[in-house]
């Protein structure tokens, strides 16, 4: 007897390191996962270097990995994969880039690189979609809101190089930067004129939209420019079903893991009220998975907002939130004809603020797995376990060994 289905559960940045705040346990240490742990208790278990120990790893390479595409072949940026997941139909040879919608006073300077995280862009995506013009540069672009202050830019055009810099400063109290070419390619010299042209017409556009006299008037900060950053040219990704013979769902609220979802051939499944923060519909999202499972062999679920927590450095958030989420997965913790897997993409510790490359713990429920000694899923728990510690290019193998889809090596 063999399950039929895996439901592949990413909680994005959810391990950490200790913390002090939470007596020199990590978050997920602290928190109270009975649902977590009962998964733990009837599976196997292990820890995992996403890409490969002592890798930090980007969201992006870790979730190329864990569905089995070797980042050092298909990653070529973040920007492309964004694009993809904000809408944009990237072809190959399309080059993507990631933006935010940021605020800059009269001096020019940035005074908030994510506009007060503002919310449904979507008005000002379109004005600028609708107004900005490249055609004298040659240049075709797409443009369109993500999640919260976060978008996408897309461009297409003979003799274009993707080798430019960022106008995002990283930092506030200065004025963007100017895009330049890396390599001082004639190509990556168009894609820079283009971008600083980009730029250019959408601040006019936008620091007359009504929306943003709007939140000015309420004193909140307009999104009055585009930071841009993250160039990539599309290539092309071997379809999902073609790679293991199984149809395959995401569910996201980040735009750049429902991107690589759709570039690999994954089907997207859109949850109103999933925002990538900790105020999340985790309802919706269990729902639409259980939904998602009836017609899908794959689904992949990432939950984000733990990750917005180790960022922000805030211990205390980051265990309430995997609390929330505990108790959001008890649905989906019984499935049968299911392989469960549970596993973060990579770690966010509180006291970095940034990824890190500590492993991540892993987790595998479901009909044939070896059950293990281990009771609790947490970084240090699912150590002993007998997965004991792996890659994440060999999980995908390792699922289709126990759904019994695995070609044999040798005689």
């Amino acid at each position: 007897m063999t399950a039929h289905r895996i439901l592949f559960i990413v909680l994005d940045g959810i391990s950490d390191r200790p913390c002090p705040e939470l007596g020199n346990r990590t978050p997920l240490q602290a928190a109270l996962t009975p649902v977590l742990d009962r998964v733990a208790h009837d599976g196997i278990c292990g820890i995992m270097d996403t890409i490969a120990p002592g890798i930090r790893p980007g969201s992006d390479t870790a979730h190329l990995s864990l569905l089995g595409y070797d980042p050092k072949r298909y990653y070529t940026g973040r920007g492309p994969l964004e694009a993809e997941g904000c809408g944009i139909r990237m072809e190959p040879g399309m080059i993507g880039f990631r933006c935010n919608y940021a605020t800059v006073d009269n001096e020019g300077k940035v005074i908030d690189r994510r506009a007060g995280r503002i919310h449904e862009t979507e008005p000002l995506s379109q004005a600028i979609q609708d107004g900005v013009d490249l055609s004298s540069l040659g240049v075709q672009f797409v443009f369109r809101s993500g999640a919260g202050h976060r978008a996408a830019l897309a461009f297409r055009g003979e003799g274009l190089g993707v080798s430019v810099t960022s106008n995002d400063p990283k930092k506030e109290g200065v004025p963007p930067l100017p895009f330049l070419p890396r390599d001082g390619d004639e190509a990556d010299r168009r894609t820079a004129r283009a971008l600083g042209e980009f730029v250019r017409q959408a601040g006019e556009i936008l620091r007359a939209h009504p929306l943003n006299l709007r939140r000015q008037a309420e004193g909140l900060p307009p999104a009055n420019t585009v930071l841009v950053r993250g160039a990539g040219v599309m290539g092309h990704f071997e379809p999902f079903e073609k790679k293991y013979g199984l149809s395959g769902t995401v569910i996201s609220a980040a735009a750049l893991i429902s991107g690589i979802g759709t570039a690999v051939g994954l089907k997207r499944v859109d949850v109103p009220g999933i925002t990538g923060s900790v105020d999340t519909n985790l309802s919706g999202k269990v729902k639409a998975t259980r939904e998602a499972l009836a017609s899908s062999g794959f689904v992949l679920l990432n939950i984000k907002g733990a990750d917005e927590a180790g960022h922000d450095g805030n211990p205390r958030a980051k265990m309430a939130f995997i609390e929330k989420i505990d108790a959001a997965m008890a649905p989906l913790a019984t499935l049968e004809d299911t392989l469960l897997v549970i596993c973060a993409d990579h770690s966010t510790p509180c006291s970095v603020r940034d990824h890190s490359a500590d492993p991540v713990p892993v987790v595998i429920r479901g009909e044939g797995v070896r059950v293990d000694r281990v009771t609790a899923f947490d970084e240090v728990s699912c150590a002993e376990g007998g997965l004991h510690r792996i890659r994440g290019s060999s999980l995908m193998p390792i699922l289709l060994d126990l759904l019994d889809r695995s070609p044999k090596y040798g005689a």
